[in-house]
């Protein structure tokens, strides 16, 4: 298998594929792993090439599971969380709960999970500019955020004083003032509503992170006519089952005819048309087993071209 490709977030350098850590010990969802299945989940990813998890306060039990799944090889991961209230004070206990639970001395990428209007963004960037000089974070991150937000994030940025990062992991040393360098919202072949998103950051070299890039599952490849009889997922029986329509079957029936007929599958193109994006970092997929994560690593060898992209989208479209 060839190496894995990386791309930048900031100063972290992250697999092109990662892994949604909402699948571990997280009842919201049906099928959620064990301490046991995270393991096995994580150390396939990492042997595979994989360095990038995320995952969030909110999960459950999601951030201590990754944290024990990691001992013995913290250093080979790329670890994401996110913070759900952005006042600084709950911030701050936010931080020192997350590095508790998943039993690390330093987070890579931490993320505000959606936008408080009622807290400066000044605020917010400065209690993660004083946990990079502490040496407690690398990376600031967001999501759930909207063009404006971010442009308006962005010079609120501009205009704070830069922050020596003390060399973490061997890293090199580097200074800049604290920001949100990457942005985390929905993003699939199947809803692109995060589209002129995705254009501001190519435009102003932010990264940005998909999530539910396989739409919910639509674009595994699982969810085929007459071959969906006795599933049980959070699609068919879960939380989700909503967005299984008929008229999002028939993109897919139709997105995976345009897949195999240039001898690719429906996963391969999930993947290469969010990786057609420059700015797209990393897709964070979920997992609940070793034959998905290895399928997900596996699934970056189709490099679509430009012609390749429209008529994917004239398909999503119709």
């Amino acid at each position: 298998m060839a190496a894995m490709e990386k791309r930048r977030i900031g100063m972290l350098e992250v697999s092109v594929v990662g892994v949604g850590c909402n699948t571990f010990g997280w009842p919201v969802l049906p099928n959620t792993l064990d301490a046991a299945g995270t393991a096995a989940v994580v150390h396939a990813a990492l042997d595979a090439g994989i360095n990038f998890f995320d995952t969030a306060e909110s999960y459950g039990e999601s951030e201590v599971l990754l944290g024990q799944a990691l001992r013995g090889r913290r250093a080979e991961a790329v670890i994401a969380t996110k913070f759900s209230q952005a006042h600084p004070e709950a911030m701050r206990a936010s931080l020192d709960a997350s590095l508790r639970r998943l039993g690390t001395d330093h987070i890579d990428l931490w993320q505000l999970h959606k936008p408080d209007p009622a807290v400066p963004f000044a605020d917010t960037l400065g209690v993660i500019g004083d946990a990079i000089l502490a040496g407690k974070v690398r990376e600031g991150g967001c999501s759930n955020f909207s063009v404006v937000q971010l442009a308006e994030a962005a010079a609120v940025s501009a205009a704070l004083p830069r922050v020596s990062r003390p060399v973490i992991g061997g890293g090199p040393a580097h200074a800049a003032a604290p920001a949100f360098v990457s942005v985390q919202n929905e993003l699939s072949i199947l809803n692109q509503g995060a589209s002129d998103v995705v254009a501001w950051c190519e435009q102003h070299g932010t990264a940005f992170l998909p999530y539910f890039p396989l739409a919910a599952g639509l674009l595994t490849g699982k969810y085929r006519r007459g071959r969906m009889e006795g599933l049980d997922t959070r699609l068919t029986s879960g939380p989700l089952t909503g967005r299984m329509t008929q008229t999002e079957l028939d993109r897919v029936e139709a997105l995976a005819v345009f897949a195999e007929s240039r001898g690719h599958t429906l996963l391969e193109l999930a993947f290469g048309w969010l990786l057609a994006s420059p700015a797209v970092a990393s897709v964070i997929a979920g997992a609940r087993s070793v034959a998905q994560v290895t399928a997900n690593a596996e699934a970056t060898r189709w490099r679509l071209t430009a012609a390749d992209v429209v008529e994917i989208n004239r398909i999503a479209s119709a």
